[in-house]
């Protein structure tokens, strides 16, 4: 099993922690994970383009002109798709454009994620994110002393609302619970600050 020092929040060592290698030491699955975050990129999508065919666009009810005589082309609405204002042929519509993906497959892409922040030294375990209070500037002080720079993803239990409040103001911070552990948000981050208490319920999730 893979072992990794677990940090107080001063920066000091407090213990170690072994991390199963059936989820954190992974042969890393790039075309599982890439389609798990365009799994999810999709469902986020509102889906909600649309245009109006012929039979949609206000007017063209009447014959624009007659159909012999004129010397022009026989015509039957202005509101046909060649004409400037007419109807869109083929155009968007309303739909969804979430797919399915297999459980299985699901749970490889948040274990190749995880293993990928693991092999490339991505994670930082504390033994606990209790903050004495809610200060924006006193966390981002602690940030700073575990060297963690960049877009971080803060996993740790709901309970703890002092993290939440730290760091609302803080656009390259992200607060998530460990049931809520997903694809997009580990990719996305260049960090990964985990408590001790969630690596636990993250293992029991997954194995």
């Amino acid at each position: 099993m893979a072992k990794l020092d677990v940090i107080k929040l001063n920066g000091e060592k407090a213990s170690t922690v072994e991390l199963n290698d059936a989820i954190w030491n992974i042969e890393v699955n790039e075309i599982v994970l890439s389609e798990a975050v365009r799994l999810q990129m999709a469902s986020l999508r509102q889906g909600t383009h649309d245009t109006k065919g012929r039979s949609e666009v206000s007017g063209g009810g009447r014959k624009p002109w007659r159909q012999k005589g004129t010397g022009r082309a026989r015509q039957g609405s202005i509101r046909a798709p060649h004409w400037v204002g007419g109807g869109i042929v083929f155009g968007p519509t309303p739909r969804s454009h979430s797919f399915k993906m297999n459980k299985k497959e699901r749970r490889l892409a948040i274990k190749s994620a995880l293993s990928d922040k693991l092999q490339n030294k991505e994670i930082c375990v504390v033994d606990s994110l209790e903050l004495t209070s809610p200060k924006t500037k006193e966390f981002n002080n602690t940030l700073n002393t575990l060297n963690l720079n960049g877009k971080t993803l803060i996993v740790t239990d709901g309970e703890n609302g002092n993290v939440v409040l730290a760091s609302r103001n803080m656009a390259n911070l992200h607060v998530i619970e460990p049931s809520s552990i997903n694809v997009l948000d580990l990719v996305g981050a260049d960090n990964l600050l985990i408590d001790v208490a969630s690596v636990n319920k993250i293992e029991e999730v997954l194995k």
